[in-house]
């Protein structure tokens, strides 16, 4: 079984003496970059053009600075926040030797001050604080990333894809619907592939055609809608085509066992398998805390709430988890997650509230069936192919 991620923990032991630490604050015009190397008194800081050259050459004269003092540097350690460069970078330096880590951005603690103070320098010194203690191995100073392959990344890309075509899809047909309703028009479905041939045929209520501006809109409309929906049948057909020609690999695998379940398509299994299942998480509490599906309780002396969901970790997976619960409650009626959800709603909990319990408990036991074996109890499954 691939080794657990823990990443909110240094395991590796750190000799600061012989050590080169190096934060960079990133922004989309500029890299702000400070270090702290042994027998440099004074703690180095750089402004570089986003050029990942450009660092390399400033971590190895930073590195040779230390070094000309009598001071062997074995070991450097680089880390800056998630954010909108994504991982290439953290691939890059990797390969160049340089140990590279990337901090999860909601993880750091910042002043609760109403009015703080936020500049570039004052959050490299912030990272370097908690770079440090997480390097030291002490929990809760920030957790790490875990920086994924250009092919686990691209594996995404079609699931994500289509989530947005879907998306333009439904603006698509309701722009349409809301531009009809205007005049009247109720009951006509964009949707459907006889809708083209209606369009020209309908009429107000007052016996009028549609205007010529607005059938123009229309047909452009409905063109825009028949790219979209071919280029769903697109995606769908590739990842088939992928999934039955590629060998099969652990992702692949996993998706073929998911999709056995009853109630489950091939592309919420593919959409579970590479957003979450297929990462080496720790525990079932890491699995649902990656979902934002645990709560977020509020307590203080006397005081006890709970404040609903975190909704902190992967809102894609959650949300399409609360869609997969409805559905498991129509398909796998005698399973044993069905039944205790029913046990639980007829003895007076809120439907919605036990919805959100038995999501994070779908998806706790889909983790255990494609890592472990395990089938949920009562889960009926389709015949392998």
């Amino acid at each position: 079984m691939p080794t657990v991620d823990d990443l909110s923990r240094s395991l590796t032991a750190l000799n600061q003496a012989t050590t080169l630490l190096v934060v960079v604050e990133m922004s989309k015009s500029s890299w702000l970059v400070a270090g702290m190397a042994p027998r440099i008194d004074r703690h180095p800081m750089k402004k570089l053009d986003p050029d990942p050259a450009a660092l390399l050459d400033l971590v190895g004269r930073w590195r040779g600075e230390a070094e000309r003092k009598e001071q062997r540097i074995e070991r450097v350690a680089l880390a800056f926040e998630a954010g909108r460069d994504g991982f290439w970078l953290a691939r890059w330096l990797r390969q160049r030797g340089v140990e590279t880590y990337v901090i999860h951005s909601t993880s750091v603690a910042v002043t609760r001050e109403h009015r703080r103070a936020k500049t570039d320098r004052l959050d490299t010194a912030m990272l370097m604080r908690v770079f440090l203690g997480w390097l030291r191995g002490e929990r809760g100073h920030c957790r790490m990333v875990a920086i994924p392959t250009v092919e686990e990344e691209d594996a995404k890309r079609p699931s994500r894809e289509r989530e947005s075509l879907v998306g333009e899809r439904t603006r698509v047909i309701n722009r349409m619907k809301g531009a009809l309703a205007r005049l009247g028009i109720r009951g006509f479905k964009p949707e459907l592939q006889r809708a083209p041939k209606e369009l020209i045929a309908l009429h107000t209520p007052e016996g009028r055609p549609l205007p010529p501006n607005l059938l123009e809109e229309m047909q452009r409309e409905m063109a825009r809608l028949a790219l979209i929906r071919e280029q769903i049948a697109a995606i769908e057909q590739a990842r088939l085509a992928r999934l039955q020609q590629e060998p099969p690999s652990r992702p692949n695998g996993m998706v073929a066992l998911l999709a056995r379940v009853i109630g489950i398509g091939v592309e919420t299994a593919d959409m579970l398998v590479h957003e979450v299942l297929s990462r080496n998480l720790r525990d079932r509490r890491a699995v649902a805390r990656y979902a934002g599906l645990t709560g977020s309780p509020d307590e203080s002396g006397a005081r006890r709430r709970e404040k609903g969901l975190a909704k902190a970790g992967n809102a894609r997976v959650r949300r399409g988890l609360i869609q997969l619960a409805w559905r498991f409650l129509m398909f796998q009626k005698d399973s044993g997650l069905a039944q205790w959800y029913r046990t639980r709603t007829a003895q007076g909990s809120r439907k919605t509230t036990m919805i959100v319990a038995l999501a994070r408990k779908l998806l706790i036991a889909f983790w255990r069936m494609v890592t472990v074996g395990e089938i949920p109890t009562g889960v009926v499954l389709r015949p392998a192919m």
